[in-house]
């Protein structure tokens, strides 16, 4: 199956300027091609990935990949998909975004042979082009009518759009221009709503090198899920490739908790299983489901792809011990992890240690007579493990670096307790 087949199998081409022209093009040779993104946080979540990835899956077939972070369209803010205007961050704050963007998109490819990736920033061009030249060498060759025919400026229209972000669509064909002329990039990828932008650029290239070059513009479908839900959102918010704001063992856990009915198509968009290992999983969902086993290749194959192996077995490792409730294995820091969204009380230094009037204060349980039940019968576990004495004091190794304490009461429902 070649690169294109592999594409439409998976589902991962939307559109394409000229699919005959482009079939051909790769097909004669190995070509340049990029995808962009803007810096608008310092770290991209997991609806950023799938045309990054779909540069890495042109770069494993003898393509190169160049990879463009926006440190000049950041500034300005792209107006697609937006009701409203962006909030404009400081040059300094982009600058620091783009750092942060870059290093996460140069782990996802190959940093040697002859179709080694190029990383890129859009500031070093166009930031050295004044105002004249912008209106003379690019501004006239894109109508206002032209303009206006986007979707994504038309949409705006009637709630306002500045001349900042009108302007947007010129900014991003720049960019393909100049990766047309530096770099034979002859094609550009990106998300559905990125059409508009892709095909202005092909018109400025051929607009600007007199009509006779040959570019091609390919999008990538929205990822949705099953349900009409967004894809990619919690109820703690995005899934983000910082191991900082979303914990490996959180990011883990929110591909291995796919429904059925999604796992299938995040394994084709999202991993680089072949068709057989993909196919074989589907089977095995439609006749074990309860082994998710198309759940668990998707989690391992997206937490090692982002975080490592050594993440990976982290998470697994932090995975498996509350499904078991033993917590001993853990280090203090893969709990802290681990129980991170779990309802918390903080104890003070003149609150009362007592483990029953702990489990009466943080609501753990309802009064100190069933709290008294709920230790004698067994039911109350420190740090996974159990304990019955109504004397126990939360005190010495069960305060884990001395800052926190797991409280689990029944056989699911876990609590962190705390110290000021």
């Amino acid at each position: 199956m070649n690169l294109l087949e592999d594409l439409q199998w998976r589902g991962i081409i939307y559109q394409q300027t000229d699919e005959a022209g482009m079939k051909e093009l790769l097909e004669k040779e190995s070509v340049s091609l990029y995808c962009g993104a803007d810096p608008t946080a310092d770290s991209l979540h997991i609806g950023h990935l799938l045309p990054f990835l779909t540069l890495k899956r042109f770069q494993n077939h003898g393509h190169r990949p160049v990879v463009l972070v926006g440190g000049a369209t950041g500034q300005i803010g792209d107006p697609s998909g937006k009701k409203e205007e962006r909030q404009l961050q400081t040059p300094e704050q982009v600058q620091y975004n783009v750092e942060a963007i870059s290093k996460q998109l140069e782990k996802l490819y190959d940093a040697k042979g002859d179709n080694e990736a190029v990383m890129v920033n859009n500031l070093d061009w166009i930031g050295k082009i004044d105002m004249i030249s912008f209106l003379r060498d690019y501004g006239k060759h894109i109508g206002v009518n032209y303009m206006l025919a986007k979707d994504t400026i038309a949409s705006r229209l009637e709630t306002g759009i500045s001349y900042t972000e009108f302007t947007y669509t010129i900014l991003q064909a720049m960019d393909f221009n100049h990766l047309y002329k530096e770099y034979n990039c002859k094609v550009q990828i990106g998300g559905s709503d990125q059409w508009g932008n892709i095909t202005t650029g092909l018109e400025l290239i051929r607009k600007m090198n007199d009509g006779e070059t040959k570019a091609f513009g390919m999008t990538i479908p929205l990822v949705t899920k099953a349900d009409g839900t967004k894809f990619g959102k919690t109820e703690g918010g995005s899934i983000w490739l910082d191991a900082e704001k979303t914990s490996p063992y959180e990011f883990y856990q929110f591909w291995i908790n796919t429904t059925d009915a999604d796992v299938i198509k995040y394994l084709k968009f999202f991993t680089f299983l072949d068709r057989e290992t993909i196919e074989g999983l589907e089977k095995a969902v439609e006749e074990e489901p309860h082994l998710r086993a198309a759940q668990k290749a998707l989690a391992e194959e997206m937490t090692r792809m982002i975080h490592g192996e050594a993440a990976l077995e982290q998470a697994q490792r932090i995975t498996a011990a509350l499904f078991s409730g033993d917590l001993k294995s853990l280090s203090s820091a893969e709990i802290r992890q681990g129980f991170k969204d779990v309802p918390t009380h903080q104890v003070g230094g003149d609150d009362s240690l007592n483990l029953v009037e702990v489990l009466v204060n943080a609501k753990i349980s309802p009064s100190k007579r069933q709290a008294r039940e709920d230790v004698t019968n067994g039911a109350v576990y420190i740090n996974g493990e159990r304990v019955t004495d109504l004397q126990f004091e939360l005190e010495g190794t069960v305060r884990l670096d001395d800052e926190f304490t797991i409280i689990r009461r029944g056989k699911k429902k876990y609590f962190m307790i705390q110290y000021a």
